[in-house]
């Protein structure tokens, strides 16, 4: 069977204003999350720790962090390949432009136009697609999980610690909700993961799904047999294209793999934050803190907030490194977390854009179509 062709219709007018204003608002509200976490930090001072910084540390930093979603596209492609066979190259580009639209857009718009790509290019259904995309994410949350819960048990929190930020409070407190509320999120992935693997269980969503017609028992037979091949089969069949990109938990061996690259991930993840820290002076962090530090970050940015998380990642930043006897608004928080921002952040937006390139594939129309 010869490869499918994603052919696009070029921009119209109004795709490229909805373009625009979004980035546009992107930029203002990213602007001012900064200056609400900045705004009692002296900018001089900012400016001259900005400068002392050793920048040749950001190539090892960003390989680190490279390699990492070279190892999330190859568990992602595990996971895909349990249903229909992928290349890595097939999976890398799809991923690396879903993390770029979550650096640049609100809403985590590139979870859903990973899926969308794979269904334009290789022909994988939507809801499988994003089936595997949610199971992917799984791992990441148990993984976070199990780190934060080392990090609670290691590390003193000081309850009385607290940095506002807009409607927020960054504090053990709001620590401990976020780690709840990934922990619901966890106990309903796995569950349904494991689910949905079940013949019984998908028969009896089936069943259900086909019994919805009954419920209009005024209308008549032509309008509940509309209502059967135009919502309930679909449906049926989104069910089971659901199941099958859940069918990794199938397969014992390649569920340890992904347990192991998801081990493998948030290793290289954290080293990345070490590694540039090096160059970074005043900070000292040995690379278990540093481990801590973005842990943290991580649960804090998981907050609704804009567009790369600007403002909340670095105030969650410095609040983690409160702990480890970096001052509150010093030069050297103020100026690592935002630096260290920019250095996970921009990496994965070039990537992300020159995947875009080589595989044809206009974002903006995939976003604004689906």
């Amino acid at each position: 069977m010869p490869p499918v062709t994603c052919y696009l219709q070029p921009e119209s007018n109004t795709m490229k204003k909805n373009m625009l204003t979004s980035l546009a608002l992107g930029i203002l509200v990213s602007g001012a999350a900064l200056y609400l976490a900045f705004r009692n930090v002296p900018f001089a001072e900012l400016g001259n720790y900005l400068s002392s910084i050793n920048y040749l540390w950001i190539f090892p930093s960003a390989f680190a962090s490279l390699l990492a979603f070279a190892l999330r596209a190859f568990r992602w492609q595990i996971i895909l390949g349990t249903e229909r066979e992928i290349a890595f190259w097939r999976a890398f580009h799809p991923l690396m432009i879903g993390f770029m639209l979550n650096c640049i857009l609100p809403g985590r718009a590139g979870e859903v136009a990973r899926p969308v790509i794979l269904q334009k290019k290789d022909q994988v259904p939507f809801s499988t697609g994003l089936a595997t995309v949610a199971a992917e994410r799984v791992f990441d949350v148990v993984f976070l999980m199990i780190l934060f819960g080392s990090v609670l048990y290691t590390v003193k929190i000081d309850p009385n610690l607290s940095i506002p930020f807009g409607k927020y409070h960054l504090n053990r407190e709001t620590l401990e909700m976020v780690g709840k509320n990934m922990l619901t999120l966890c106990i309903l992935g796995v569950s349904g993961m494991i689910l949905m693997n079940f013949a019984a269980v998908q028969n009896l969503i089936s069943r259900f799904i086909m019994m919805i017609p009954s419920l209009f028992f005024f209308a008549g037979s032509d309008f509940k047999e509309k209502i059967k091949d135009k919502i309930c089969i679909r449906l049926v069949g989104m069910t089971e294209n659901v199941a099958a990109g859940f069918s990794l938990v199938r397969f014992p061996k390649k569920l340890a793999v992904c347990v192991g690259l998801s081990f493998l991930i948030w290793t290289l993840s954290a080293f990345s934050y070490y590694v540039f820290s090096l160059g970074c002076p005043g900070i000292g962090l040995s690379y278990m803190e540093m481990t801590a530090v973005m842990v943290i970050i991580c649960f804090f940015i998981a907050l609704p907030s804009v567009p790369g998380y600007w403002g909340l990642w670095e105030a969650g930043g410095m609040f983690a490194m409160t702990l480890f006897g970096i001052p509150l608004n010093s030069k050297e928080a103020v100026g690592f977390t935002l630096a260290n921002h920019a250095v996970q952040i921009f990496p994965v937006v070039i990537a992300g854009l020159i995947s875009a390139m080589m595989i044809g594939v206009n974002v903006w129309q995939i976003l604004y179509k689906k």
